[in-house]
Parts: C-alpha cells; structure tokens; sequence
C-alpha cells in the first residue's frame, strides 16, 4: 500500500522547494565536468545542465559506426563503473594470469559461484578523456582470489572516487588504496578477507567507496563480521569504525553520504536493516527495517529527500525518507513515522540505482521491464518492459531530459522523461553492457564487458 506525502502547507512547500534547490545548485556545478564517483556527484545519476546524444550506433561488427568518439579495450574483466575527474577517466579491472574470464551472461538464476582458479592482477587503469588513450595503470595486488564472485559478477566491481588529487580504489578482500592524478601510490589498507556471501556461496564485492571533504567511507558487509568504517584521506588512519552485527548481514550498496541542516549522515542500504550513520561519530542516526533480502542499489537524494530501494526474498519497496529522521522508523499504519514521505511495498529494483528525471523516479530491472513512479507523491506512472532480452543490472543515469539505460543484451536504452514509456533510441554497443554509464561535459563514456567508448559529436 502507497503511503503519499499530502502537500498541505505552503510554508512546507517553500521549505521543500528550497532544500531542493540548494543541493542541485551544488551538483550542476560539478556534474558538467566531472563525475567523481558511482553515478556521479551524490550517488544521484544526474548530469545537470550536459546536452549528450541521444542516437548512436557503436557495434564494432557493423559496417558504419556512428557517434563514437573514441573507444579502447579494455583488459580483463571488471563492471567498475567510468568515473571522470577533469581530463581524465578511471577504472578498475581484474586480469587473470592464464586465459580469460568470462560472465554467465543472461542465465537467470543461477546462483553458482564462477569456476576461477590461479592468480589475478587488480589494476586502476587511468584513460585520456579526449583521446581514450590510456595514461597510465598500477597493479594494486596480485594473487589468488580470497573469495569467490557470482557467474555474473567480476573480481572488480566497484568504482573509484576522486577528490582533488586523489584516487580511492577498493577491491574488497584485495585491499584499499590511494594514488594520486599520476598513479603514484599514497597508502594502502587492508581490510581483512570481505566475503560477501549467500548460500553458502561468496558472491563477490561491490560497495565504492565515497569520499566526503578529508574522509574516506567503505562498506564491508561480510555476513561474519559485518562493518562499515571511516578513514583520514592524506594518510588512511581509520577514525571510526562501526560493527554491523545483527544490523546486516549482507549487502553490496554504496554509502551515501549526504550534508543537511548542518549534520553529515552515511546511509547504507541493508537487510534487515537499513541505517543512517553519523558520519562524523559513527553514532547511528535512525534505522528502517530493509525489505529485500539481497540489498544491492545504492540510497540518493532528490527534492531533499532521501531515496532507497531493494528487492528480492518476495519483498521490493521503495523508501522516501526525511534527512532529519532519527530513530527506529515505522511503516505500520498506526505508528507510521512523519519521517517516512511516501513508501510502496512493491515496485523496487533488485541491482539498478533508479534515477529521478524530471517529476519521474525511473527504476530498471534485470527482466528488462521499467517501473515509473511521480517521485514526490509515489503515485504510479507505468510499469513496461523494454525490448527483447533486455536486461538492466547497471544503475539508470539522466541529462538533458532523457534517461539511459544501459542493458545485458549490449543495447543503451533512451527514455524520455515522462508518465508514459517514450522510448527515444536503442542504441547498439555490441557487447552486455553491465556498468554504469558516466556523463562528463557533453560525452557519454560506456563500458561494455570489452571496451570503454566515449559517445559524443564527432565534427
């Protein structure tokens, strides 16, 4: 059942509207440039004020390609997501010692883990923005893998974040580190073996880091000793660490770390729960029972609320939450906490980040089908599958109106925004596509499981 936000005072409206304003205003000023970290500044997939193509054709098989500016392969396997920091791209791969790795792609729900054997190179690979032409890379580890992926996961999952002159990779169980613009390595961490696990079966790591003025968040949600810690970026000192026993057992989100009303709070999708954290203390804030039992998307803000969203084990909501919550929330009738926006029970996403484009919050799904919700009232818009075989496990990103979709069966799709399905283009990649676009100036950069390729004019 929908819990709807009734808009009933003005002066709410104005306060509203303001909260709103001031933290886009923050984000359009960065977002034209850079791209800092997993979907971009504050986890939010917007690119405010970027006009990008919307049309494009970058198979490598057919006989024209167009809107490609440029493209490179990519070595290994990695779904880390492209994060943009001036002139420069980044990510993250693994490359195994003997022959190659390779993905179940589209199978459903095989749950088995992948068949790896021998040693591995986890590497941070630096591209030239304008030219694709790689800068630099720097093997953080090598070794075997101290824990086993997912048949569709990869030994390098998660993205980079950039402040400054700052780089901040995470591997999980192969380590943290930070290197400067040039690759040269500042510290390194290690986080103790981060086997995040279900049935049995180590799933692989996929929590980014996130950055926020001179600290450093990672999530390490191992089912054995769940935690999530806070470091000094000069020198990765830890400040504060938390231990998340009974508070979750597994998850693979990203910490949004999010400034209002002058308190700093992380928040971190969980199952059975999900918390809001201090940032500065470690001191829990408030905490909401999590719904889906495999918590994966990552939690963002838009219109001055917090966004949240999980599935799988039967149950898939989407949580609107006040930044000023505090304490246990409730979603019973009864006792319904003021702090809780809107709600649905079903309708959420399992892997893909929604977006809010417009009035519209956008959520993608692995079976290819898209719900649409009016992200300040909850109501529903439509619920429609996209083309054949389409599979969206990559986050949803937006500019300029439209909404892309990246897809497994190796087609970004454009949505209009809107209360109604308005597919724009299916634009071809030629490869699955299960990483997270990024936006930077007027270019998309994709990676497909081979390729990073930059989609921009080309006079």
């Amino acid at each position: 059942m929908m819990n709807r936000l009734q808009w009933t005072s003005p002066a709410r409206f104005v306060t509203v509207f303001l909260i709103a304003f001031i933290p886009a205003m923050d984000a359009s000023a960065q977002s034209t440039t850079d791209w800092p970290s997993f979907r971009g500044p504050g986890n939010r997939g917007v690119a405010a004020g970027a006009s990008i193509l919307t049309e494009w054709n970058a198979d490598p098989e057919a006989e024209q390609t167009d809107g490609v500016v440029w493209e490179t392969d990519v070595p290994g396997l990695g779904h880390s997501s492209p994060v943009v920091s001036d002139d420069r791209v980044f990510l993250l791969t693994a490359v195994p010692d003997d022959g190659e790795t390779e993905l179940n792609i589209a199978a459903g729900g095989n749950i088995d883990a992948a068949e790896d054997s021998g040693a591995y190179s986890w590497i941070v690979l630096c591209y030239d923005k304008k030219t694709g032409k790689e800068l630099w890379q720097h093997t953080a580890h090598h070794g075997e893998p101290k824990a086993t992926r997912h048949s569709k996961a990869t030994h390098a999952n998660s993205s980079v974040c950039v402040s400054g002159d700052r780089v901040v990779a995470c591997f999980g169980s192969e380590g943290l580190y930070c290197y400067d613009l040039d690759g040269n390595q500042i510290w390194e961490r290690d986080l103790g073996v981060v086997d995040v696990s279900k049935y049995g079966i180590g799933w692989g790591y996929a929590s980014s880091p996130a950055i926020h003025g001179d600290r450093v968040a990672v999530i390490c949600d191992d089912p054995d000793h769940p935690f999530v810690t806070v470091l000094q970026l000069s020198d990765g000192e830890e400040i504060w660490r938390s231990d998340r026993t009974e508070v979750c057992e597994r998850s693979w989100g990203s910490p949004l770390i999010h400034e209002a009303d002058g308190v700093t709070q992380m928040v971190i999708n969980g199952w059975p729960w999900i918390v809001s954290y201090d940032f500065g203390t470690g001191e829990e804030l408030w905490r909401l029972e999590g719904g889906g039992d495999n918590p994966i998307p990552t939690p963002f803000v838009s219109n001055g609320w917090i966004y949240i969203t999980n599935a799988h084990g039967g149950k898939a909501p989407i949580y609107v939450i006040e930044p000023n919550a505090r304490g246990t929330l409730s979603l019973n009738s009864e006792e319904e906490s003021s702090a809780i926006v809107w709600s649905v029970e079903r309708g959420g996403s399992y892997m893909s980040t929604p977006v809010v484009a417009g009035d519209y919050l956008y959520l993608g799904n692995s079976n290819g089908v898209v719900r649409c919700f009016h992200a300040e009232t909850g109501e529903k818009a439509f619920q429609e599958r996209l083309g054949k075989e389409a599979g969206v496990i990559a986050s949803l990103v937006t500019a300029d109106g439209n909404v892309y979709c990246a897809s497994e069966n190796g087609t970004v799709y454009v949505l209009k925004s809107g209360p109604e399905l308005d597919v724009v283009a299916e634009n071809p990649m030629g490869e699955p596509c299960f990483a997270t676009p990024a936006i930077s100036g007027d270019k998309l950069f994709i990676r497909t499981t081979k390729r990073l390729v930059a989609i921009g004019t080309t006079e």
